[in-house]
């Protein structure tokens, strides 16, 4: 598989993935580790590929993604965005309901 297929298969795979400079426990840069605190506070399990590690993702997601930089959050398919996108995001409540749709969660806005 071609590293375009995989990361494309990953990002099918999972609902909520964080391609990000070392893992949520021990995050490798100051914005990966922003993001990555954010998204903690939302609730939710995500997936996340340390792009250290993995080179070859490093170096073609941004071609991908038509985004240069780490951290990237994707959400059901969809590129999200950067840490201070999803840090500006979490502020206004736009992120929580994102990732509640993602997992299934959604509350129900009839009263």
């Amino acid at each position: 598989m071609d590293i375009m297929d995989q990361i494309k298969e990953q990002i099918e795979t999972h609902d909520i993935l964080l391609y990000m400079k070392g893992s949520p426990k021990l995050p490798q840069c100051g914005f990966s580790s922003k993001a990555v605190q954010v998204l903690m506070a939302c609730g939710e399990q995500f997936a996340f590929v340390d792009i250290l590690s993995n080179p070859e993702i490093r170096a073609n997601l941004p071609k991908y993604a038509n985004w240069p930089t780490f951290p990237q959050l994707w959400i059901k398919g969809e590129l999200v965005g950067g840490s201070d996108i999803l840090i500006d995001m979490y502020e206004s409540g736009d992120l929580q309901k994102m990732v509640k749709v993602a997992v299934g969660k959604a509350e129900e806005s009839e009263g």
